[in-house]
């Protein structure tokens, strides 16, 4: 196939008039193609559209995004519409994707194995990044796997094919999503896609992110002989069911079929099962008021961080969940991979919210300042081991600000930035905005 554009040739950008110089071919999808280019010593990312897809629709539509700008640099936005003298009709520049991050596809067929917390890190940046694109009035329409990338060592994220976006509302046609991720009233031809129903597409590509597998395939997937569009039509959108469904267990996950979503779902605390219950329970029965909202999972998905604990036998993450330690009698259960009791180290508690001070634990100004949240810049304190007495532990202050301990035993002491905390139990740490209590 002959490629619309080729190396060294270039092209105009139209605003500010400057030549792209076309480098390397990357890659090609339904609208277009996408190349390595050069704008003014900088390397970028060029899309060119097919001619079939360069409308004025689709003019408009890129020129309202590069207007607005991006809502966070999470998104890899459109910077500026390119043309040709040359070549039919026109295309435009965005930042390019680092080779540091990969495809949810690759998590999927299991090339990259990220830790629990690279993929809740990867889960919190794609709810806050959604919830500031809706909260601009935006819709993105199209939430797959193929739109979003990945650093599996820190769960920093990328999202792509942002010229798809619209105002809310005001997409008439244009892209409908992608089959298995589009929301059922979607599937159904009731609705265009809109916030609500990026909602659900949302909740599906958290599902597959954490368990490997679909929300709503299970045994009744099985049971399909030719999965043709009537019968994903059904699956999909006429008949949808959770596989998990707390009233109705016919489409139950099979063992030797559903393996992945087996193994993965008892791993995770009950908050984040009930979050995804309600997902594909109310959020597929009442698509406006039942759906996950950005912002809930956003609080779930520092949860989930904070709640990791790391087995002292070999060294797994599992979780901290306070539900299963009530119904258990304060047992924590044991590791999911090597099957041996799990022994929790301290924690902490600072307002509602509880973190486990394992030997790599930070405190962000998110933890302690309420006018911080989501402020993952800096960590304000580590847990870190005495130098002289390696069995004694502490949490050091590295904020600008002084804090003031209370021991269980009621003694104050002041702890300057630098300086260390030990982790007692029933020590009260005042971080000035807010205080924390270190329990076992």
């Amino acid at each position: 196939m002959n490629q619309i554009l080729k190396p060294k040739q270039v092209v105009q950008t139209e605003t500010t008039g400057l030549p792209c110089t076309v480098e390397q071919f990357l890659g090609g999808g339904g609208q277009g193609e996408v190349y390595r280019a050069e704008l003014s010593g900088k390397v970028v990312a060029l899309k060119w559209y097919f001619s079939a897809s360069a409308t004025p629709e689709q003019r408009a539509a890129l020129e309202t995004l590069v207007k607005k700008g991006p809502p966070n640099e999470k998104f890899l936005w459109p910077m500026e519409l390119t043309s040709a003298q040359t070549v039919p009709g026109f295309g435009y520049i965005m930042p390019l994707r680092e080779s540091r991050y990969k495809g949810i596809v690759d998590l999927m067929k299991r090339r990259i194995e990220p830790t629990f917390r690279a993929l809740a890190t990867a889960g919190l940046d794609l709810s806050h990044s959604y919830l500031q694109l809706h909260a601009e009035g935006l819709c993105y329409r199209d939430i797959s796997f193929g739109n979003v990338f990945f650093d599996p060592d820190t769960g920093d994220v990328l999202i792509c094919d942002n010229d798809n976006v619209t105002v809310d509302g005001e997409g008439k046609g244009g892209i409908l999503g992608t089959p298995r991720f589009m929301a059922p009233e979607v599937v159904r031809g009731e609705t265009l896609p809109s916030t609500q129903t990026d909602l659900f597409s949302l909740a599906v590509l958290l599902f597959y992110m954490f368990m490997v597998h679909h929300p709503l395939e299970g045994k009744r997937e099985l049971e399909i002989h030719c999965l043709d569009l009537p019968a994903m039509t059904r699956l999909y959108g006429t008949e949808p069911l959770f596989i998990f469904d707390p009233d109705d267990d016919s489409n139950r996950p099979m063992p030797g079929y559903h393996d992945n979503v087996l193994a993965f779902w008892p791993l995770y605390p009950q908050f984040l099962r009930d979050l995804f219950t309600q997902a594909f329970t109310e959020g597929i029965r009442d698509p406006q008021n039942g759906r996950v909202r950005e912002s809930e999972w956003r609080a779930a998905m520092v949860r989930l961080r904070d709640s990791i604990v790391y087995c002292v036998n070999c060294g797994a993450e599992n979780f901290y969940d306070a539900e299963t330690l009530r119904a258990s009698g304060g047992k924590p259960g044991s590791c999911w991979s090597c099957g041996k009791e799990i022994q929790l180290p301290p924690r902490i508690r600072i307002g509602d919210n509880v973190v486990m001070l394992n030997h790599d634990t930070q405190l962000f100004p998110h933890h302690v300042d309420d006018q911080k949240m989501y402020d993952f810049s800096q960590p304000i304190a580590a847990v870190t081991q005495h130098p002289k007495t390696p069995s004694i532990w502490g949490l050091r202050n590295l904020s600008n600000e002084k804090w003031v301990i209370t021991t269980a035993d009621g003694t104050i002491k002041d702890v300057d930035p630098g300086r260390s905390a030990r982790l007692a139990v029933g020590t009260k740490v005042n971080f000035g905005k807010t205080e924390g209590e270190i329990r076992s």
